[in-house]
């Protein structure tokens, strides 16, 4: 009877518990809706010809590419400098920085300013916000 008011808990796997039950709520409703909506998923076939069609492959492929060498890079460069945020830092910097690039559509000196500008500041006062006050340091 004792070992029904003892908890015990495995750090080890326990913070796994809550995205895996998110991952399969999701993956649940992705399932009903492609039942329920599979008339007018099979039907859109033409829709999805037209928008691939008139897409920005640059744009598109270019910010994929930046996003996953981002989150590939923050946590080698962040071994580096351990428990710092220097990799949230120095990953978050460029990315930004080219993510804005990429999608300017006029490149002069009075458009590129505020990009280099927003770059260098909002992820330092992100690192700052997160790594001082409350002392919780980025990947």
């Amino acid at each position: 009877m004792g070992d029904l008011t003892r908890v015990t808990i495995d750090f080890k796997t326990s913070h796994l518990i809550f995205p895996g039950l998110v991952a399969a709520i999701l993956g649940a409703l992705a399932l009903a809706i492609v039942i329920r909506e599979r008339h007018a998923i099979a039907g859109a076939a033409g829709y999805w010809s037209g928008i691939l069609a008139q897409m920005d492959r640059l744009r598109f492929f270019g910010t994929v590419v930046l996003t996953v060498l981002y989150f590939s890079l923050m946590v080698p460069v962040g071994n580096l400098w351990p428990n710092t945020g220097m990799g949230f830092l120095l990953c978050s910097v460029p990315y930004v920085l080219l993510t804005g690039l990429l999608f300017l559509h006029e490149r002069g000196l009075r458009h590129v300013l505020p990009v280099i500008v927003t770059a260098a500041v909002a992820p330092t006062v992100v690192w700052g916000r997160f790594t001082y006050p409350f002392f919780l340091p980025l990947p």
